[in-house]
């Protein structure tokens, strides 16, 4: 059948041109409305007009085998080792903390709370547990680490479309509030008695010349022809991916990092497109008692880091940095930084690639334990 495969380019090229259109009425859209959740809306309104429900098409295996495991290496090959040593160890901890409080939250809520109507019928009943690991994966991994563990975890399409808008709901005021709390740092520094404020050391540029961006595709490609025909395991192939992209990048010699980003992008709008298509709008629903919970662990999450930078003595301004390198991702992160100090703004991307490279594993933790700890129970 070739309309999943013409709904899903359509979408893809609609939402990419969009978002590089300069228009304000557009770009407010894309405020509010971020390119993921676009692309997931579009096939799913298209499916829903045609009254066609196209969630057992072929093109569905496709993106498992092909679409996702190249996002996967192509994120993971933007990631260069050598420019996280400039950066600092105690911003890269304090990040490393906020991703630590994201995964394992959700567990100590469940231990605490388990006889809670939260716990016995939000997450167990009705099955929104399995909308924490898309959770996790979004607020430190970005798109492809949300896409990967929702089909790790199964998550339903009721489920992943509402703990979607919720979460986009909660990310945009979250990056107003980290835009205001940035500009309050010095005050913040002063109130905490920090005095290690220093700037850090500027990031090592990308190589000249580098790589084609054909030869670095091609290679990629190649990587996951081979694990397709050698690995069985989705959640093994996401492993090995990871790793070899993480070799791709900081072992071939003038790799094109940017190139492994740009695409990582697209790709991600790809795999959206293609899930839209299994949506059903008559399953959608809205949870508050959910909401409420996103909300208590998104501000614990702020409160555990600035402990942890008040232990560590740095600049409370690496706070709203690292939370917005963990929650918003790639885009938002050096927006946020350029409102305290713009020569920190490579620091923010490459906390926000790191981000990108470790959140599937940070959701996998979250999905052992909550399936040992929370399925045990109950």
């Amino acid at each position: 059948m070739i309309w999943p495969w013409l709904i899903s380019l359509f979408t893809v090229l609609a939402v990419y041109f969009m978002d590089r259109w300069e228009n304000r009425h557009i770009q407010s859209l894309f405020d509010w409305v971020p390119a993921i959740l676009l692309a997931y809306l579009i096939p799913a309104l298209i499916s829903y007009g045609l009254d066609v429900d196209f969630s057992q098409a072929e093109i569905h295996r496709y993106s498992r085998d092909l679409f996702i495991p190249l996002a996967i290496i192509s994120v993971m090959a933007s990631l260069s080792i050598g420019q996280l040593k400039a950066i600092g160890w105690k911003p890269i901890l304090l990040f490393l903390s906020g991703s630590f409080f994201i995964a394992l939250f959700p567990v100590v809520l469940v231990l605490g709370m388990s006889e809670s109507e939260l716990v016995t019928t939000t997450m167990v009943q009705e099955g929104y547990w399995m909308g924490i690991p898309p959770i996790v994966g979004s607020w430190i991994g970005g798109s492809t680490s949300q896409l990967v563990l929702k089909e790790l975890v199964e998550c339903p399409e009721h489920i992943f479309l509402s703990v979607l808008v919720m979460d986009n709901i909660l990310v945009n005021i979250w990056t107003i509030l980290m835009f205001q709390t940035i500009k309050k740092s010095q005050f913040l520094n002063k109130m905490f008695r920090i005095s290690d404020i220093a700037m850090p050391e500027d990031l090592r540029g990308e190589a000249k010349n580098p790589l084609s961006p054909w030869l670095c595709g091609t290679i990629m490609l190649l990587a996951i022809l081979l694990c397709h025909f050698s690995i069985d395991s989705f959640v093994a192939k996401v492993v090995v991916l990871s790793i070899l992209g993480l070799a791709l990048s900081n072992f071939i010699p003038k790799w094109d990092f940017h190139f492994s980003l740009k695409l990582g992008g697209i790709l991600i709008i790809v795999v959206m497109a293609v899930l839209g298509l299994k949506l059903q709008f008559a399953t959608l629903g809205f949870n508050s008692t959910f909401l409420v919970f996103l909300t208590i662990w998104i501000l614990g999450h702020f409160v555990f880091m600035v402990l942890v930078a008040k232990l560590l003595n740095v600049n409370m301004a690496w706070v709203p940095i690292a939370s917005m390198a963990n929650v918003g991702g790639i885009a938002t992160a050096p927006a946020v930084t350029a409102a305290y100090e713009k020569k920190w703004m490579p620091h923010a991307i490459v906390l926000a690639i790191l981000s990108m490279a470790t959140g599937t594993f940070w959701g996998m933790f979250t999905i052992y334990l909550l399936r040992h700890f929370l399925l045990g129970m109950h």
